[in-house]
């Protein structure tokens, strides 16, 4: 059975407001993390249509893992090895999906949508009565849930920030209920990984990664809201197709780099982490 949760992340931002931080906070945390080694590269990110929530925009993007593993496992994987995430944006509403060639029984399926509350709709996507049957809620607190060491930035800690531009923050431990204003990101998200014997022990260590990542995102959004505050969608978009451009180059500098490198299966041991 495939592990489904709903994650719903308040923000002390509008709906509208935030769809402009969203793109920003993307393209700015991809190309931190090809800075970091962990290569995104953007394939496609073009408009498209859908008959019933009409217009939007459709990315393709490739996350390179392979620069992150282990010696001895990138000498039996593929020299090229990937996540491919296709996500079609038809903001409030949005689809993802990641899927990876090399592990055909690995999928994760994401519905978001957003609203202007603090996460009170009980069935905002729009679920049928099976699947939340089997969905279980999960709230995240950008402020309070606590994140990896590795991804901690004193100056994005939510307790202590206060934006320039708009005066918010900082964000108490009753925020959600004082803040003004207040929206909520509704995230379905279906984990699948049917390998018997594996498959609820990995399907639960993605959720795991998946809760992590939307925490830091959605906390960056905010703590980055004095960045992007004035930009319009004109801006933003200019702004992410810069970042788009500097980031492949990159990835490719970074896999032309790791070909050149030889295997060493000895020193491997000491470098995984």
């Amino acid at each position: 059975m495939v592990l489904i949760k709903e994650y719903r992340i308040s923000m002390p931002l509008t709906v509208e407001e935030y769809r402009i931080g969203q793109l920003y906070m993307i393209a700015k945390h991809s190309y931190q993390q090809t800075e970091s080694g962990q290569g995104v590269e953007i394939i496609t990110n073009e408009e498209c249509e859908d008959p019933i929530h009409g217009k939007g925009q459709y990315t393709e993007k490739r996350i390179h893992l392979n620069g992150r593993l282990p010696y001895w496992l990138q000498a039996v994987l593929p020299k090229v090895f990937y996540i491919t995430e296709k996500a079609w944006n038809y903001y409030p509403y949005t689809i993802t999906e990641y899927t990876c060639s090399f592990i055909p029984k690995f999928s994760i399926s994401i519905q978001t949508s957003y609203e202007d509350n603090n996460g009170t709709n009980d069935n905002c996507l729009k679920l049928n009565e099976e699947v939340l049957k089997e969905r279980l809620v999960e709230f995240i607190d950008i402020v309070y849930d606590e994140i990896s060491p590795k991804n901690y930035k004193e100056e994005e800690d939510l307790k202590f920030f206060k934006s320039i531009k708009t005066g918010r923050g900082p964000l108490t431990e009753d925020w959600q209920e004082k803040t003004t204003p207040i929206m909520c990101t509704y995230k379905v998200v279906q984990a699948s990984f049917e390998v018997w014997g594996l498959q609820t022990r990995v399907e639960e260590l993605i959720h795991q990664t998946i809760k992590e990542i939307l925490t830091v995102g959605h906390r960056q959004a905010f703590a980055w809201i004095d960045e992007w505050y004035d930009m319009k969608m004109e801006d933003v978009r200019k702004y992410e197709k810069t970042l788009h451009e500097e980031t492949n180059i990159k990835v490719i500098t970074s896999d032309t780099k790791n070909d050149s490198e030889p295997i060493s299966p000895v020193k491997s041991w000491f470098d995984w982490s």
